[in-house]
């Protein structure tokens, strides 16, 4: 369990990007933090980390306070995944994945066996594993980016916007697979990113930020959708405008999901 406790964060320019932030993150799920840009989201999930310090407040994970924590070692027990991949470009793809395992003093021979059997979980051919990431397509590098996520097998997976470079199909295709592995593997999953489609369709859990990282609302997507807390959840989830009331319209012999004006969403399977 991951909890924050009264957390604010002020940059040395004065901007208070987060505060007094409290939140309770439970274990072996998935919570997304969803707001637009500057509510605070990327702040708090690098503050998990310690990649950024709170200037005031606490976070614990498993009731132990992370300001007691060494750094670097706290972040080589977290799994992260950014925009991007964030691979190193001079390595290959199986020395990308076995980075964190290796440093943490796993010899080089089993790290890089653990590191093909990960391109396994993560739907990757094992024949990528000796090339570089220039030679991998976007969708391919952000799933070694997963994968080196998992490298360590970490308890918590932090995953900041890691979809939003990639063009809708390949970002499609990687939301499900996020789903597939959570389902096996079920991980402490922190997720941020701007698209409340993509919050809802991944987080068991949905955190909706306003600036200075306010909590809007807290709960499930179908609470959500059913009770919108206030004005800007409603309108920042679609349901004022209608984009969330959809119906049934018969077209020949299939059923046809339609918005309220009538435009097509999808299709009812059988």
């Amino acid at each position: 369990m991951i909890e924050f406790r009264s957390v604010t964060k002020q940059f040395p320019d004065g901007t208070v990007a987060v505060d007094s932030f409290d939140l309770v993150i439970p274990p072996r799920k998935t919570t997304v933090l969803v707001g637009s840009s500057g509510c605070g989201k990327t702040t708090l999930l690098r503050m998990i980390n310690r990649m950024i310090d709170p200037s005031s407040g606490s976070i614990l994970i498993d009731g132990e306070d992370t300001g007691s924590l060494e750094p670097v070692k706290l972040r080589r027990r977290i799994g992260y995944v950014m925009q991007n991949s964030g691979l190193m470009p001079h390595r290959k793809v199986i020395d990308n994945v076995a980075t964190v395992p290796i440093l943490s003093g796993v010899p080089k021979k089993k790290a890089r066996d653990d590191a093909m059997a990960l391109l396994d979980t993560v739907g990757l051919d094992r024949s990528l594993a000796l090339k570089y990431p220039r030679q991998l397509s976007g969708g391919q590098q952000q799933r070694v980016g997963v994968a080196r996520g998992l490298a360590a097998d970490p308890n918590i997976l932090l995953m900041d916007e890691p979809f939003g470079a990639v063009d809708p199909i390949v970002r499609a295709e990687l939301q499900q697979e996020t789903i597939r592995l959570q389902d096996g593997l079920g991980k402490t999953v922190v997720f941020v990113t701007h698209d409340i489609d993509e919050a809802f369709l991944l987080g068991h859990q949905v955190v909706i930020l306003q600036k200075g990282g306010h909590i809007a609302q807290v709960g499930t997507p179908a609470e959500i959708l059913a009770h919108p807390a206030n004005d800007f959840v409603a309108s920042f989830v679609g349901a004022d405008r209608g984009k969330r009331a959809l119906r049934i319209q018969r077209v020949g012999d299939r059923d046809v999901v339609v918005d309220e004006n009538g435009t097509p969403t999808g299709v009812l399977q059988p």
